[in-house]
């Protein structure tokens, strides 16, 4: 082997994306490293065809409005975003907490192209909003929770907004006795899950509908029988209504009934609903955490708590006959979901999602809050090997390559980080308390792009000398070059060159994520 200096260079790269580490030494018994990079980014996969591999919006955070508090859920409204949590200022991206910061009561809007604040919707709150929805139209915003006036004005818990001014629109004025957490509209009528046990005088069990126009109370009357209602989701032939929350029956029966059950929506008779034989998630110890649907199937997110309760994932079941679509096994709990065209994105903190060929779960165990599947089932479930509930052998979506990092905040006390996520067909915004993502002061809300519409910069994470590769030399005329896989949190396809001075000697391509990253090597002459 040649014993005068060379210079080797190696880099790795998912498409466009670049890191590069620089070797300088001599090619013989020992070798001299140091590192350089750069880097730049493309989310698409190697076939975006394949439905085990959709495309997904990129990993770049794009800069946002942001809150003094926690977002519990969003609604999109054509280019506005609707915000609804606990909070009491609002600041623009990059200010610091404290600083130009506007008064915001619980409740605000903003442009998910630019993310910025839109002030002419300002709505004043006096307590925490935790449901938010529009009218089929657009022209009023509809927000629940806790809270007893607007804008000076006394509610009961629920109020109907004007969506561009933020203006109480008093004739929808239903007197709920206790919160209301989950709001669904349609025609000219408007459904509302909770806490609640009656509407003025008259009895309603969590459940209740109104006529969008007066509020009068609807002959529509399920009975859920403790707990909470969590979240609703309507059918697209506005004929059936699936329930979710903590309760223990709906209508008397336990099974459909536990946590989860289907309904009609003209009396609230129950309807079967058989994903609840195996999804069984209420009482106190565990629940449907929100509901949503894409036209095509109904999804429903979940957590448990002491094993009683079954699923931490996220289901996802058919319109047409209630037959089950899939079930995403991953552990940690799920609050939101949002079906995008060909993916679904979720918040919450799995820890595990190794029984769908994912990531497993580490020692001390990492939370990753915010994920992204396949809207197809492309495989099944193996073994749970953690003492949870096992869903051996059910169909799963693929877990796709989609990894922003979102950190824990302290505003509720949960250690959470995102709690609610929804979008359009360009934008996934996520809310919560989370002060930090991807390593930048962002605090409560985020929005993520198509890659058209993002900087495309989140490139492979491993930089500098921590992607130094090793050489050796087994025989005269041999560099055998040995690297650990990087990774990517929008990519999982990279490309690796190794070079000598400017020719790319050796070139290959492998799927890795920071969940699975192998070792590769390769021989070249020396």
């Amino acid at each position: 082997m040649s014993t005068h200096h060379r210079q080797a260079r190696f880099a790795a790269r998912s498409f466009r994306k670049t890191i590069v580490g620089v070797l300088a030494g001599v090619l013989a018994a020992s070798m001299m490293m140091a590192g350089v990079s750069s880097a730049s980014a493309d989310s698409a996969p190697v076939n975006p065809a394949d439905p085990k591999t959709p495309v997904t919006v990129t990993a770049d955070a794009l800069p946002t409005v942001q809150i003094d508090g926690v977002v519990w859920q969003q609604i999109v409204v054509g280019d506005t975003v609707y915000a609804a949590g606990s909070f009491t200022t609002a600041r623009p991206a990059g200010s610091p907490a404290g600083v130009n910061t506007v008064t915001r009561n619980n409740v605000l809007a903003y442009d998910i192209r630019t993310g910025e604040l839109i002030d002419s919707f300002a709505p004043d709150l006096n307590g925490e909003a935790v449901a938010i929805a529009s009218s089929p139209d657009g022209s009023r915003i509809y927000v629940g929770g806790s809270f007893t006036s607007v804008n000076g004005a006394k509610v009961w818990r629920v109020a109907a907004l004007d969506a561009a001014t933020g203006a109480l629109i008093p004739s929808f004025a239903p007197k709920m006795d206790a919160s209301v957490r989950a709001i669904v509209t349609v025609g000219d009528r408007v459904y509302l899950g909770g806490v609640f046990s009656s509407v003025g005088t008259v009895s309603r069990s969590k459940l209740a509908a109104f006529d969008a126009a007066d509020a009068t109370l609807l002959e529509w009357n399920p009975v859920a029988n403790t707990g909470r209602v969590n979240a609703l989701s309507l059918s697209p032939d506005g004929t059936k209504m699936v329930v979710g929350g903590t309760f223990t029956t709906l209508n008397g029966s336990s099974r459909p009934g536990f946590g989860l059950g289907a309904v009609d929506t003209v009396a609230g008779a129950s309807l079967p609903f058989p994903i609840n034989d195996v999804v069984r998630n209420g009482s106190n110890h565990g629940s449907i955490t929100s509901l949503t649907s894409d036209g095509t199937f109904v999804y429903g997110s979940g957590y448990t708590f002491g094993r009683t309760s079954t699923l931490e994932g996220v289901f996802s079941v058919r319109w047409s006959d209630f037959s089950t679509n899939w079930i995403q096994d991953c552990h940690g709990d799920t609050y939101s979901v949002y079906a995008a065209e060909q993916v679904v994105y979720t918040a919450g903190h799995a820890h595990y999602c190794g029984n769908i060929g994912g990531f497993p779960q580490e020692n001390p165990w990492t939370f990753n809050r915010a994920l992204a599947f396949s809207k197809q089932a492309t495989q099944t479930v193996t073994a749970d090997p953690h003492g949870y509930t096992s869903y051996t052998g059910t169909p799963a979506p693929s877990l796709l390559t989609w990894f922003p990092s979102i950190i824990d905040g302290t505003y509720t006390g949960q250690s959470q980080g995102a709690w609610s996520v929804a979008g359009n067909s360009e934008y996934v915004v996520m809310g919560g308390e989370f002060p930090v993502v991807n390593g930048r002061e962002q605090q409560g809300l985020v929005r993520f792009a198509a890659r058209d519409k993002a900087p495309n910069l989140r490139g492979p994470r491993v930089t500098g000398a921590n992607f130094n590769p090793t050489l050796v030399s087994p025989a005269a005329g041999i560099v055998r070059v040995r690297w650990q896989a990087n990774w990517d949190q929008d990519n999982k396809n990279l490309t690796y060159s190794v070079l000598r001075d400017a020719a790319t000697i050796h070139t290959t391509s492998q799927e890795s994520t920071f969940g699975n990253a192998p070792q590769w090597r390769t021989s070249t002459p020396g």
